[in-house]
């Protein structure tokens, strides 16, 4: 069963703060853009030649962001579940976004997948899912940022550094590198199948 309605959790702060990051339900514009700052301190530095896959890429503002630092891929593909988030990221970003539910549906095939936040309200399936599908998508891994600690919340996911381990794993992933100390109680991962 699903932590939380995505419809709702995203709808009612949409209402509320407008197509903006908090409206995303992150704290605030800067925590967002530090987990982003930390994504793209773990990708390969030229992305240039690679097709980026962004797993619940809400109003598209990762793909952006990498606009703004000169850092954009040869191509991105924006997949998130909800509708107002496709008409947006759509819009914003002029690229591919697709509406799919990343944890079930088949995904199109990307060299790298990323993710920043889109699992942070999943339930333990749901993230075991996710992580599945998106790093066997990928040609070369998945790269994403998610809450850390072992603090239990209603609403929100924590993983620790043993359950991330565990997951790699399961998955054999060829070789993990972390990104750490940039926000309290988060991390971002890397699950690398092969060097780029």
């Amino acid at each position: 069963m699903p932590r939380v309605d995505n419809e709702k959790f995203y709808s009612s702060a949409i209402e509320k703060h407008g197509l903006s990051a908090k409206g995303l339900n992150w704290f605030s514009k800067e925590y967002q853009e530090l987990r982003f700052r930390a994504l793209l301190e773990i990708l390969p530095k030229d992305l240039s030649s690679y097709t980026v896959a962004d797993a619940g890429c809400g109003f598209g503002d990762l793909y952006l962001y990498m606009q703004k630092k000169k850092r954009t891929p040869k191509n991105y593909i924006g997949l998130d579940s909800l509708v107002t988030m496709y008409e947006v990221a759509s819009s914003r970003t002029g690229c591919e976004i697709q509406i799919v539910d990343v944890c079930k549906d088949k995904l199109p095939r990307a060299d790298i997948y990323i993710c920043s936040g889109a699992m942070n309200t999943l339930s333990p399936f749901e993230t075991t899912q996710f992580i599945h599908n998106c790093y066997n998508s990928s040609n070369y891994g998945f790269y994403f940022n998610v809450l850390h600690g072992d603090l239990q919340s209603e609403t929100y996911n924590y993983l620790t550094t043993e359950q991330i381990e565990a997951f790699a794993k399961e998955l054999q992933v060829e070789r993990i590198e972390y990104v750490r100390d940039y926000v309290e109680n988060d991390i971002t991962v890397a699950f690398i199948k092969k060097s780029l």
